[in-house]
């Protein structure tokens, strides 16, 4: 079945990057549009990226185009977002996915926290 595990989150202060990646199981990863998704606490989903199948096509949200940037890997079934110039409103539970439409998350996600 469809396994998606993500990682690299953390803490971090502000002005500062991460790297978050997601391995991707039980699916045909090269063939799948993937995103990533935020959580906020109290608050509700936020899509905050997708890529294409082949990576030539990108898409950000308003809040973070920019400063972060999403790539996968096709080889190695993984999806990255590297997030620069971090900012309080950052913090969030991030969730990666598959398709071109978001959806509610299936994994753990991780946590990022943006705090001085």
């Amino acid at each position: 079945q469809v396994q998606l595990v993500e990682s690299g989150g953390g803490l971090v202060q502000p002005g500062g990057s991460l790297r978050l990646s997601c391995a991707a199981s039980g699916f045909t990863f090269s063939w799948d549009w993937m995103y990533w998704v935020r959580q906020a606490p109290g608050k509700g989903l936020e899509s905050v990226s997708r890529i294409s199948p082949d990576g030539g096509r990108t898409y950000y949200s308003d809040t973070v185009k920019g400063r972060f940037i999403i790539s996968r890997d096709n080889a190695k079934n993984t999806l990255y977002l590297q997030m620069n110039s971090l900012k309080f409103e950052d913090t969030a539970v991030y969730y990666c996915g598959k398709g071109y439409s978001t959806g509610p998350p299936i994994s753990q996600g991780t946590q990022v926290t943006v705090s001085s």
